[in-house]
């Protein structure tokens, strides 16, 4: 050997007009997809659509609203309720996401208390489900005063 080593190995092959036409196609798909998700969807078309939970930033005279769900339980107790796969098995941003269509038909909250059953079959059931919007006003960025919840929908729970 010259002290230049070299290397054996498969020869190249060159994509084809059909192989490259595919891989553009395939791009183009993946990007109408993306945009379309971004325009007109929601979480559900994750990853060809928005995150809801990304954060964003606010304004220093505007306001933040939160979602959140509170219950009834058959304990007579009133409990948040968690909102992420381990607690009700359903997350936030499915909720923030769905609140126009909860406000609609209140019983899509029922899947929340069926949830809550079934991966809590020890802990009390809940009984009533109030979907709210709690609205924390920043002037300045500060905040002023404690938040103001709005009730968006009511949900008496089926058994």
């Amino acid at each position: 050997m010259t002290g230049v080593e070299t290397r054996e190995g498969p020869e190249t092959i060159r994509l084809g007009h059909k192989g490259r036409a595919v891989r553009v196609a395939l791009a183009l798909i993946g990007i109408v997809a993306l945009v379309h998700g971004s325009v007109r969807g929601s979480d559900d078309l994750w990853p060809f659509g928005p995150m809801s939970q990304y954060a964003m930033t606010v304004a220093d005279d505007e306001s933040i609203t939160f979602t959140r769900i509170t219950a009834l339980t058959d304990a007579g107790t009133s409990v948040d309720v968690p909102l992420n796969i381990e607690g009700a098995g359903i997350a936030r941003a499915e909720i923030e996401a769905r609140t126009p269509n909860i406000e609609a038909d209140p019983s899509l909250l029922q899947a929340v208390a069926d949830g809550w059953a079934r991966k809590h079959p020890d802990q009390p059931k809940y009984v009533r489900l109030e979907l709210i919007r709690d609205t924390t006003t920043l002037v300045g960025g500060r905040v002023v005063g404690p938040p103001t919840p709005k009730v968006l929908a009511v949900w008496q729970v089926r058994r």
